[in-house]
């Protein structure tokens, strides 16, 4: 936030995008631990309490192009479209949508929901409540992200 600040004081044309619950086919996330962990476990616990949407990098990448070709400056948010949903949600649509591949494998994960207080100590610190208002994309002539449903199917068709 002090950072945002600075740079909105400085005075200079900027773009602030806010987002959430990032993921891609590079590096570690929330979405490839999952896939990783049916392997290991015959069951999971999964928060149910922290609510927000997910986000493919590759469709934010598309947006920010977008923006950095205007002169509409200022802060934004963006996530993928598609309603809010929690960490538990997405974990049974990941596994839903990876069977539907063809990759059986995930039929057999038993997820159960839990509170943050329930599953205990994370490494990553979550909010409870990552719920962004995108309307302002939308007023400003951008297009919205695609749904997190498709998303997560051409991610999982990209990495599957």
């Amino acid at each position: 936030l002090a950072g945002e600040q600075a740079v909105e004081a400085s005075g200079c044309s900027y773009l602030i995008l806010r987002t959430a619950w990032l993921y891609s086919a590079f590096g570690n996330n929330f979405l490839k631990t999952m896939l990783r962990l049916t392997a290991e476990r015959e069951s999971l616990n999964v928060v149910f309490d922290q609510i927000g949407t997910p986000t493919y990098t590759y469709d934010l990448a598309r947006l920010l192009v977008d923006m950095v070709e205007t002169e509409k400056y200022g802060y934004y948010h963006a996530t993928n479209e598609g309603g809010f949903i929690s960490w538990y949600d997405f974990t049974k649509e990941i596994f839903r949508q990876a069977a539907a591949l063809g990759h059986k494998e995930y039929e057999k994960v038993e997820v159960s929901p839990v509170t943050t207080a329930e599953y205990g100590v994370s490494k990553a610190v979550r909010p409870f409540n990552s719920r962004l208002d995108k309307s302002k994309l939308v007023k400003n002539g951008f297009q919205p992200l695609p749904t997190w449903q498709d998303a997560l199917e051409r991610y999982l068709k990209e990495i599957l």
